[in-house]
């Protein structure tokens, strides 16, 4: 799918589940073309959220969107078939939790998704360098996975601008992605920074009027693109 940069992605695990259909359709209506499945073991981070069914579903409720499934789970490899059946048009897996990290990356490809690569707060992107050539994206938690509505860690835009770098001296093309903590106090800054897809749970599914905070998200996140900083 082609999409224009930078692209918005709502993460579905601060959404109301009890309204998961209706606020996935706001999001739809406003615009919203990417949609992010946040996949915890309770083994890998300290919370357990969703497995399959609830991709399947949200694959059900929005036919034509763009579903990005991030495993933050532990042995990645046993359950990369299950969510490319629910749905997924992209996996990422952790570096932390992926000894064989070019296998894992083979097998999701090889089960028809793109392909990324996730690191937690305290990891370097330098240890990324030799994956960088086979993955489609790759994603920066900025908050130590495991919760919705965290704190922003200030040094992940730094880390967005080494990859911007890394990106370039390589002569690759893959997407970058930034994940924890994103809002209107901070999505000008990333986008400035090089981000390319901006995930935002809270900010989005926490307020009273979904599709009038996507459309400010939107716009400030497009503000940041004409900055250098």
């Amino acid at each position: 799918m082609n999409f224009n940069l930078p692209v918005l992605a709502p993460s579905i695990l601060a959404a109301d589940f009890s309204k998961l259909g209706e606020q996935i359709y706001q999001c739809l209506e406003a615009g919203i073309q990417w949609i992010h499945c946040d996949i915890m073991d309770g083994h890998f981070v300290p919370n357990i959220s969703y497995g399959p069914a609830i991709v399947e579903t949200v694959r059900k409720i929005a036919p034509e969107a763009f579903l990005d499934v991030h495993l933050m789970i532990e042995n990645p490899d046993q359950y990369i078939e299950d969510f490319s059946d629910a749905g997924a048009d992209l996996i990422s897996v952790h570096y932390e939790a992926c000894p064989h990290l070019h296998r894992t990356i083979q097998n999701i490809g090889q089960h028809g998704c793109m392909t990324g690569v996730v690191i937690n707060p305290a990891t370097s992107v330098e240890l990324l360098r030799p994956i960088l050539p086979e993955v489609d994206l790759v994603l920066i938690m900025s908050v130590n996975p495991g919760f919705g509505g965290q704190s922003f860690i200030e040094s992940s835009v730094e880390k967005v601008r080494h990859l911007v770098q890394l990106r370039n001296d390589l002569n690759q093309n893959f997407l970058i992605e930034i994940d924890g903590g994103v809002g209107l106090n901070n999505i000008a800054k990333l986008t400035s920074a090089g981000t390319d897809i901006l995930v935002a749970g809270s900010s989005v599914f926490k307020t009273d009027n979904i599709p009038a905070r996507i459309s400010e998200l939107t716009t400030k996140a497009l503000s940041g693109t004409d900055k250098v900083i």
